[in-house]
């Protein structure tokens, strides 16, 4: 058996996440293909998924395994397309993920131009707030808000946000501007989480030449999973709410939030666009993320650093 056309119906199979339908892609029968991956398992001495009556799932080394065959077959096509004498260009789906309100304000708007210049292209943009592991749901490019973890994948970092404390300027005339983390305590507090577990609110001291965290754990009596419902509540003027300052940026320039705490604020954390494929990415993933760092780097909401 060929092993590249094994490598390519195993990749089938971890993306559709289904022997079935990879066999239905690929116009081949559900026998073929489950010999196709039992010849790389065999060939490989190790067990690459997890198979179910539902679903299939990557073992940890299918997971390695798995990129490292995206890896050579991207490798194969940018041959190939070299001995034909043309260049590779964008093809095929594109699949991006990101946090929802990243997503909505600054990954969309990308896509459509993206998907604009590359008439040929498609695109799944998946919105998240939870860490997807992108190489076991086959997604070609991740923007990761956060330290990163040491991994395989490669980043490129696209720019860095903060933790921005704001509220109305009509509920400060009421209540009065917080000048301390602890001042906190005294103020109506509107709080983003998704359980009910006690609020640790970071800050930074930097008195004189040494700096030092605090730590506040404020009593929320507002609380919600909706970065939207919370921004709103605190437009509203019912009380204070911590977010990213891009969440804030906009209702910060017109005026409807005003920051509070400024010189408390912790450091800055970083923006990636997270891809697993390394210099071997394919063409669809260089031309989107060459047009993404662009736009980003450039954009107000976030400083590159």
């Amino acid at each position: 058996m060929d092993r590249f056309q094994a490598m390519n119906v195993f990749v089938h199979v971890v993306e559709a996440r289904s022997f079935a339908a990879a066999a239905r892609e690929l116009r081949q029968s559900p026998p073929a293909v489950t010999r196709a991956v039992a010849f790389l398992e065999e060939i490989t001495g190790a067990r690459l998924l997890t198979r179910t009556t539902r679903s299939v799932t990557l073992t940890e080394p299918g997971a390695r395994y798995y990129a490292d065959c995206k890896r050579l077959l991207a490798d194969l096509q940018d041959v190939e397309a070299t001995a034909g004498g043309a260049y590779a260009k964008p093809s095929g789906i594109l699949t991006i993920t990101a946090p929802v309100q990243f997503g909505q304000m600054h990954i969309a708007p990308i896509v459509g131009r993206y998907l604009d210049q590359y008439p040929d292209m498609r695109a799944r943009l998946l919105l998240f707030d939870r860490f997807v592991n992108i190489v076991e749901e086959g997604i070609d490019l991740a923007v990761r808000i956060g330290h990163l973890a040491d991994s395989s994948l490669s980043a490129i970092k696209v720019g860095q946000v903060r933790q921005v404390v704001c509220g109305a300027p009509n509920y400060f005339e009421r209540y009065g501007i917080p000048q301390k983390p602890t001042d906190l305590g005294k103020h109506r507090i509107i709080a983003t989480t998704g359980s009910s577990v006690r609020l640790d609110w970071q800050f930074k001291s930097r008195e004189g030449s040494t700096a030092r965290k605090i730590s506040i754990s404020p009593d929320a009596r507002w609380q919600s999973n909706s970065i939207e419902a919370a921004r709103n509540a605190a437009i509203d003027g019912w009380g204070i709410v911590r977010m990213l300052s891009y969440q804030s940026a906009p209702f910060v320039a017109d005026g409807r939030l005003q920051p509070v705490l400024e010189d408390f604020a912790p450091d800055p954390v970083p923006i990636h666009l997270v891809h697993p494929e390394g210099h071997h990415a394919p063409a669809k993933v260089r031309s989107f993320i060459e047009m993404a760092v662009e736009i980003l780097r450039a954009d107000s909401s976030f400083d590159f650093g």
